[in-house]
């Protein structure tokens, strides 16, 4: 048995990873058909059910930060995950990147020191499962936008951290990504980008985001 999650109700083979249980619940309506708690021990809401294409897919919060995500995905992990796909939220740092957008992680970059937990040194990158990616690009059609996304251990994003060559920062998909090749979970990573220098989403836009991820996550996970 896992040693933080408490199921209540089966945990599905694909699984969608967010940081926010605020966001879980958001997103278990949204998607599942009739949707059951399968978790809520340390407040992380965990909701397992059918989409309506009758497909079983669990929606996990994993708290805050890169751990919390990997400590979750080892839970999941044996409670029979084999797929997952993070749907968090980023930083954009590029020029062409604007609040709302939403960003697909071609590889992820470790830019935080608690990556080397998950055998990844600073600077190194790690890409998401092929398959999976490619999936979701399919999912998203022309609102795919693949980028290079810097994961650090600290909010808000520093700069000169995070480093030039990425398009977005956020604290969780190096360890995600990383954390699901040593459990031989298949993973990748949606973004909804929350935040640009000054400008950041109302709640409102931010849960209009969070859907549209979702429904593309679920498309992928679909297939």
């Amino acid at each position: 048995m896992p040693s933080r999650l408490r199921p209540t109700a089966p945990v599905a083979p694909d699984a969608i990873l967010v940081g926010d249980p605020g966001r879980a619940l958001l997103l278990a309506q949204e998607l599942l058909e009739q949707p059951r708690m399968s978790n809520h021990a340390r407040g992380l809401w965990g909701y397992s059910g059918q989409t309506e294409e009758g497909h079983g897919l669990t929606i996990q919060a994993t708290g805050m930060g890169g751990p919390s995500a990997a400590i979750v995905l080892a839970d999941l992990a044996k409670l029979g995950v084999r797929r997952a796909i993070r749907v968090g939220t980023c930083t954009g740092l590029a020029p062409e990147i604007e609040a709302g957008d939403l960003v697909l992680a071609a590889e992820a970059v470790a830019r935080g020191g608690s990556a080397a937990a998950y055998g990844v040194e600073l600077g190194e990158s790690v890409p998401p499962d092929r398959a999976l990616f490619a999936r979701l690009r399919e999912s998203l059609g022309e609102a795919s936008n693949p980028v290079r996304v810097a994961s650090l251990d600290a909010h808000p994003v520093d700069r000169a951290e995070a480093g030039d060559a990425v398009e977005a920062a956020d604290m969780q998909t190096v360890a995600v990504l990383a954390r699901s090749r040593q459990l031989g979970v298949a993973a990748a990573a949606l973004l909804i980008v929350s935040e640009v220098g000054e400008a950041h989403l109302d709640d409102e836009a931010l849960e209009s985001a969070s859907r549209r991820a979702g429904i593309a996550a679920r498309g992928a996970l679909s297939t």
